[in-house]
């Protein structure tokens, strides 16, 4: 049998995810982020994903249990078993709207036929305006989706900020807060029933370690 495989997202988290691996008492000394992808140390063995895919390794059977943004979650749809929420890495889903269309409120979009919505999120974003009755043509966009109303290719935006700030500096401001998303320790649902005496006893220590945050 390989070793008890950890998908660890590059980006933000990997530092955060360390830090709570190290705490738990896991060597993580030889993950350092770079070209090295998958770490063996120990009985564990590491590997470094984007955030985006780190969810499609674990559901797939790569991996068996990770951390990952619940931003990801949400967006994969990855059919996971979600353990502990780990507390850090914390930022949220909003719409935001140019500064000067404030006024006019999501309610009353309904009446005024489709909104044209800019993200990298069309799943959370069609998910959202369905609940509230609003009918919406998502514009996907790969990049920054704060550009899009200033140039015309969207009215509003949905994404994921942490301070705001950059909504700010581009005429934004928050219409409403969709879901708020922090680091989540995920773990593939066949690996937490075949591997359950491996696997339970990191669960209940990341918990632990969580819950004094």
């Amino acid at each position: 049998m390989r070793p008890l495989r950890f998908a660890l997202a590059q980006g933000v988290l990997l530092n955060d995810a360390l830090a709570a691996l190290r705490a738990i008492d896991l060597d993580v000394s030889r993950v350092d982020g770079g070209r090295q992808l998958v770490v063996r140390s120990g009985d564990v063995e590491y590997l470094l994903a984007r955030p985006s895919d780190t969810a499609t390794y674990v559901e797939r059977g790569a991996a068996d249990l990770g951390i990952v943004g619940k931003d990801v979650l949400m967006e994969s749809g990855a059919r996971l078993l979600e353990l502990v929420d780990l507390r850090f890495g914390a930022c949220r889903f909003v719409v935001a709207a140019p500064k000067d269309a404030l006024e006019r409120s999501l309610d009353e979009y309904r009446h005024l036929g489709s909104l044209e919505v800019a993200t990298k999120y069309p799943r959370v974003a069609e998910e959202h305006f369905r609940r509230r009755g609003i009918a919406v043509e998502i514009v996907k966009v790969a990049g920054s989706a704060e550009v899009a109303p200033q140039v015309g290719l969207a009215d509003w935006i949905v994404d994921l900020v942490a301070t705001g700030a950059t909504l700010a500096a581009n005429g934004l401001a928050v219409v409403e807060e969709i879901a708020g998303s922090t680091a989540r320790l995920v773990v593939n649902p066949s690996a937490y029933h075949l591997r359950r005496q491996e696997i339970a006893p990191l669960v209940e220590r990341l918990a632990k370690w969580a819950e004094c945050r």
